[in-house]
């Protein structure tokens, strides 16, 4: 088996939020590639985190990129306040907005690498004629809302063709994945064709150190006989 390499990012919704800074400084330290910050608004998914406040916190206790994932309504309406809070990547969900193509450019227009996310039961044709705008497209492999969910074991099929079809339209673009990833399946998912990938009840474990997780990710994905 070859080495493999991805992107990591943790995500906090799986955080202690009590020791916050604490936790984002460990998990920069064990070597995080970014820090994901899932933002939701109990209507586009049935859950309610965090919004500009906090991620303005998180913006300013750490040097990483800071990777926003809106599941919410009307993201367009938001994008400036998220953008000016310090997000250096801001994805919408192509399911959430009428007018996909438009937020996006003005995400990017606001200083923002733009995103686009989709749900596990939607067609990934409804991503084609956006791709050459975007600069990560993101894969469901739950259905969003909440953490510490199990892999949909279809959606390695779902990243297949979405790698197929990224490095025919734009091959720039970062294939990001995120839902039920852990040492069990990360490897799976990086050869089926993502690099970026989004990780948050398998890093933030309850008595166990994040260096500890982590560590087990990148074994995971490290070179074996």
């Amino acid at each position: 088996m070859t080495h493999l390499t991805a992107r990591i990012g943790p995500s906090i919704l799986s955080a202690d939020f009590l020791r916050l800074g604490a936790q984002i400084d460990a998990v920069a330290a064990a070597g995080a590639d970014y820090i994901h910050v899932d933002v939701m608004d109990g209507r586009y998914v049935p859950n309610i985190t965090v919004g500009p406040p906090v991620l303005r916190a998180v913006r300013g206790g750490t040097s990483l990129p800071v990777d926003v994932h809106l599941m919410i309504v009307e993201p367009a309406q938001w994008i400036d306040e998220f953008v000016a809070a310090g997000a250096d990547v801001l994805t919408i969900h192509v399911e959430a907005d009428v007018h996909v193509y438009r937020t996006l450019r003005a995400i990017e227009e606001a200083g923002a690498a733009p995103g686009i996310a989709i749900n596990p039961g939607t067609p990934l044709v409804m991503l084609e004629d956006v791709l050459p705008i975007v600069r990560q497209v993101l894969i469901m492999t739950v259905n969003p809302g909440f953490g510490g969910q199990t892999f949909i074991p279809a959606s390695l099929d779902r990243i297949r063709r979405m790698r197929e079809m990224i490095d025919r339209r734009n091959p720039q673009c970062t294939l990001q994945i995120d839902g039920g990833i852990r040492a069990s399946n990360i490897r799976k998912v990086v050869e089926a064709g993502a690099d970026s990938i989004v990780i948050g009840s398998s890093i933030f474990v309850p008595d166990r150190p994040v260096s500890e997780t982590m560590g087990e990710l990148r074994a995971a994905l490290a070179a074996t006989n």
